[in-house]
């Protein structure tokens, strides 16, 4: 028997929509400040999965100038009907305290990999939106509606409303059509219909360690929902390797089987998740009475059977990026903005990639970052930089990075007295510091080569003149405050890891990196 590996998408890959069409299976993940917005990844036999592409590549698509830390793509929804991929998505641009702005779009495409349309607007009133086909040619949107009054619970149910392909928008009354169950902050609807009934479901218990999937049903599609009695049907327990266990949707395969994507997350110290939350997949069944119920229990497995189709393996990912085509690879994102010749190019120093610096390590507007998702516990991180910098506020190298507030950054600079110099910037909760007591000075018009290696919670930075004879620098960082779990106020990505460059006083001084290598050991 062929069993899939738990979590299938490891790193920060939240949210999953999963979806199939013919053979093909895809799941849409949550992708945040991050750009390009939402990540799709492919499967032919729900075993091996490979990043496909990215449908929100224009600003047009998604302006994220500004948006907070943990704002941003929430929670997208990928369908297919008509001919046609349909994704629904919100833009957050605020989320704390009593309100949160949430915008939330839909972009469709004939073909997965696009062009996707332009958006369309939807609607402001929550979070999760999500798009479901009827098979009498109806389409409905359901998201959970925000409220903000005191005295109110703040998940407020889950609201109905027809969209009108004709008009382009939501059309006709708002209904609330589920408040909910005890285990409360009730999200991330889906809805689906089999054998009469449209079932809704939901996740609940919040998006950390109490959260769960529950399910409801009814024989209408604007309600009453009758409650699964033995919810929830996945949540999971203190022993458990994949933790955070929740955000469910739910795939029939080609010969019959039932999965269900969920979210989950593997802390490495003191629950604190620094891959972020990753996806996993659990097998199902459908009972007697009609309810859905995952295979072995209600608890995620880390080994699940895969179903009973052809397995089709896809290449393994190169382990380096010579920066000597074209285009970026796939894996690359960047914050808040898209890849424009004016901070980013491969053009003009061909087999090199030029970054040029702009704002800060806290900015949320224009810095100059490009980076991929840590997937792995045991990795090992190597690049080769030019850069000459002239003054303190000229900075470039490598950045292990959640947000703007925690972060770790091994960075060339200028002091007026040393030159050119090497040293690590810390932000841990925001507050920054520098972790050498003496910075190592470096030769002017000379390459450096850089180094991290990550095990498990601890980061070792190095660097070399040769590429061959590397030397330490500094002491082993602990890097468990890049989590989802170790801030004041919840947040949702994960660690990357990348390149970057900064030019505070606004000449846009620029940094060549000549190749960028990222394996998993």
């Amino acid at each position: 028997m062929t069993f899939i590996q738990n979590p299938i998408l490891p790193g920060y890959h939240p949210d999953p929509s999963i979806l199939r069409v013919g053979d093909d299976y895809y799941i849409a993940t949550s992708t945040f400040e991050w750009f390009p917005g939402v990540q799709i990844s492919h499967s032919r036999d729900l075993v091996h999965w490979k990043l496909l592409t990215y449908p929100l590549t224009r600003q047009s698509q998604l302006n994220m100038i500004g948006n907070i830390d943990s704002g941003g793509v929430w929670a997208p929804c990928l369908s297919y009907s008509d001919g046609l991929f349909y994704l629904i998505y919100t833009d957050v641009k605020s989320r704390k305290g009593a309100f949160k702005d949430t915008h939330n779009y839909l972009t469709v495409a004939e073909n997965i990999e696009g062009p996707w349309s332009e958006p369309i607007y939807l609607n402001s009133s929550g979070f999760d939106p999500s798009l479901f086909h009827d098979n009498d040619g109806k389409k409905w949107l359901v998201n959970m509606i925000w409220d903000h009054r005191k005295g109110k619970n703040s998940f407020g149910g889950i609201v109905l409303q027809e969209y009108s392909m004709e008009e382009k928008r939501l059309v006709g009354p708002i209904k609330n059509i589920f408040k909910g169950t005890e285990i409360g902050l009730t999200e991330a609807p889906h809805l689906y219909k089999k054998n009469g009934h449209y079932y809704l479901m939901t996740a609940e218990g919040g998006t950390g360690y109490d959260h769960a999937i529950t399910v409801a049903r009814s024989k209408n599609i604007d309600g009453p929902y009758e409650v699964d009695p033995e919810n929830p049907i996945l949540t999971s327990q203190p022993h458990h390797e994949l933790q955070k266990a929740g955000h469910g949707s739910l795939v029939e395969t080609q010969t019959g089987e039932w999965y269900v994507a969920h979210l989950c997350g593997r802390p490495v110290k003191e629950n604190k998740c620094i891959l972020g939350r990753e996806t996993a997949i659990q097998k199902c069944y459908w009972t007697t009475d009609g309810w859905l119920r995952i295979e072995g229990g209600n608890e995620p497995k880390v080994q699940v059977p895969a179903p009973h189709i052809e397995q089709t393996p896809f290449e393994p990912e190169h382990t380096i990026d010579h920066f000597d085509t074209a285009k970026l690879e796939k894996y690359w994102n960047s914050l808040r903005r898209p890849f424009t010749e004016d901070w980013i190019t491969l053009k003009e120093r061909p087999g090199y990639l030029r970054l040029k610096g702009q704002e800060s390590m806290i900015s949320t507007h224009h810095q100059s970052l490009l980076a991929r998702r840590l997937e792995s516990f045991h990795v090992e991180i190597e690049t080769s930089i030019e850069f000459e910098p002239e003054h303190f506020q000229q900075m470039a190298g490598l950045i292990t990075y959640y947000d703007t507030a925690d972060y770790v950054y091994l960075r060339i600079t200028h002091h007026e007295e040393k030159g050119k110099c090497l040293g690590i910037i810390q932000s841990k909760y925001g507050v920054y510091d520098e972790l050498l007591n003496e910075e190592i000075i470096l030769k002017e018009n000379n390459t450096c080569y850089l180094k991290a290696t990550i095990q498990q919670e601890w980061l070792q930075y190095y660097y070399s003149f040769d590429r061959k004879n590397w030397s330490t620098i500094g002491d082993k960082i602990d890097i468990s405050h890049l989590s989802d779990d170790d801030a004041k106020y919840i947040r949702f990505t994960g660690t990357f890891i990348g390149l970057c460059v900064q030019d505070l006083s606004g000449q846009m001084k620029h940094a060549d990196f000549d190749y960028f290598k990222y394996e998993e050991v």
